[in-house]
């Protein structure tokens, strides 16, 4: 049986919650009767938040991080070794490197990777750009961090070939990193570990 509202304003907020990944219509509801529960400026403050987050918030036109100007805080910072990009899935993956402290490099944020299943392609990901970066750069090192799973796996080997014949450096996390996990689940200690132990990318078709 659908659930009936009381005020089609409740309904209209339950609606625009439940879009939210993770949230169904139930949740939904608990929220926005919570939110209703609190003082009115505690629901002013998120939906201010909630547009200034919309409205402030872009894309570095490097990296592709999130960022409130053209170029994000790590790529503008000149203390990042500028030699090394270390190729991600999302930006929540530069955040997990980020909190390891153990990477002092650039990042490239692809926004996603290769899933034919899912109708993700190359080309509505943010490769080229970090080919172009590469050839316009003195990158010495590109460091594939992406989930080892088959479609992470895929994408660093499309990668692998789309850089072929220019002079840099193709690395991997090291296998700290379990067949299957995503990289945003990966603790701290063991991401830097994989990070810090990186191997040659075509060493893993020598060990095939």
């Amino acid at each position: 049986m659908e659930q009936e509202y009381a005020s089609t304003l409740l309904e209209n907020a339950v609606s625009e919650l439940s879009r939210l990944p993770g949230i169904g219509r139930k949740t939904a509801l608990r929220l926005a009767l919570h939110i209703l529960r609190q003082e009115e400026r505690m629901g002013v403050s998120l939906g201010e938040a909630i547009i200034k987050l919309r409205q402030g918030v872009k894309y570095c036109k490097t990296c592709h991080n999130i960022s409130e100007t053209d170029k994000c805080p790590i790529c503008a910072n000149p203390a990042r070794d500028a030699s090394m990009v270390c190729v991600v899935e999302s930006v929540k993956d530069v955040m997990s490197f980020e909190n390891t402290r153990q990477y002092m490099g650039l990042y490239h944020v692809l926004g996603g990777v290769i899933s034919p299943m899912d109708g993700v392609g190359p080309d509505q990901l943010e490769i080229d750009s970090l080919v172009e970066r590469i050839k316009n750069n003195e990158v010495k090192e590109v460091i594939l961090a992406l989930s080892a799973t088959m479609e992470g796996e895929t994408t660093n080997f499309y990668i692998y070939r789309k850089l072929g014949g220019l002079p840099v450096k193709i690395t991997q996390l090291a296998r700290g990193v379990s067949v299957g996990n995503e990289i945003e689940y990966t603790d701290e200690v063991t991401l830097g570990r994989s990070l810090l132990n990186r191997t040659l990318f075509s060493d893993s078709f020598n060990n095939v």
